[in-house]
């Protein structure tokens, strides 16, 4: 099998890729931790279950929505309901699942942390880029999350994050 070297273009908007998702991903971390005392990821799971009906998703859709592991989901809604921001159900369609809510003490948080969020993206991201490049940006980003998906081949839709076993669960003893 012959290497497929990435071209000189190519390599350029890797590295700057990369760079930019590296120093976006901090900016709205260190935000939303000064702000809010909590990492992207966490805010990310109140986001979403505020905008879903009754404040409530199964952990399985929240783990998709979030494109995380079940585990990695797992361990963030424990934090999370540790602090009083969201607790757990049982879902009653579905007995081998659980749901995750929204608490009213979630909102609040939510609702004091997002003004600072949203600006924080927007000052970011947005403020640089011109109403094309917003466009632009979205069909790119679609498109490779599409493949990734594994939406253009059935075969890797398998392998998403929200749908790999950990390696600990694999083995019959664990729970």
């Amino acid at each position: 099998m012959t290497t497929r070297w990435l071209t000189p273009e190519e390599q350029r908007a890797w590295r700057a890729y990369m760079a930019a998702s590296r120093l976006l991903e901090d900016a709205i971390d260190r935000q939303l931790q000064q702000e809010g005392g909590m990492p992207h990821l966490f805010y990310s799971v109140l986001a979403n279950l505020s905008e879903a009906p009754d404040r409530r998703l199964r952990m399985t859709d929240l783990a998709e929505t979030l494109k995380i592991t079940r585990s990695r989901l797992t361990y963030v809604v424990t934090r999370l309901e540790r602090d009083g921001l969201v607790r757990r159900e049982n879902c009653r369609w579905d007995k081998r699942s659980s749901l995750a809510v929204l608490t009213d003490e979630g909102v609040a948080v939510l609702e004091r942390t997002a003004p600072g969020h949203v600006e924080t993206v927007r000052s970011t991201l947005f403020d640089r880029l011109t109403p094309e490049q917003v466009g632009q940006l979205e069909e790119i980003c679609t498109g490779i999350a599409r493949g990734l998906q594994g939406e253009d081949d059935a075969a890797g839709a398998e392998d998403v994050p929200w749908r790999r076993r950990s390696s600990c669960s694999s083995s019959p003893a664990s729970p």
